[in-house]
């Protein structure tokens, strides 16, 4: 069982290696959630300032929708701006822009193929050691 404390609001709870806000605070997030898309689905064009005093959503949770890939820009919308956190070019959504996720994505596949290959080395040189072993015997 996992106990840590909410980002939220600080009081423990389970967690279950979703979220890492408690029940309450989570629901309460889904609510405010429902709020900024409703809406930005209304008012297209508006900007973070305005959609975060209409919905009474601080603008730092409106990013943070936008940087987890809930909420997209749709549009050209000049006050809804996200950068990728790499290179900095304008995105519409997540962290990254496409370029920057797929250097990133090649990068951790030739990363997993050389730990891949390195640990098939290891093992054959576990089964010659161990079939020497045997043959000692």
């Amino acid at each position: 069982m996992d106990i840590r404390n909410c980002k939220e609001c600080g009081k423990l709870f389970q967690y279950d290696g979703i979220s890492k806000l408690c029940y309450q605070c989570r629901r309460r997030d889904d609510e405010d959630f429902k709020k900024v898309k409703e809406y930005v689905y209304d008012h297209p064009g508006a900007n973070i300032t305005i959609v975060s005093e209409e919905t009474e959503v601080s603008e730092d949770k409106i990013l943070r929708y936008l940087r987890e890939g809930k909420l997209e820009i749709v549009g050209e919308s000049p006050g809804l701006v996200l950068d990728c956190e790499r290179c900095g070019k304008a995105i519409r959504t997540g962290r990254y822009c496409e370029e920057c996720s797929r250097e990133i994505e090649r990068g951790l596949k030739s990363g997993f193929d050389r730990f891949a290959k390195k640990r098939e080395k290891f093992r054959e040189k576990d089964k010659m050691y161990i079939t020497e072993i045997k043959k000692k015997r």
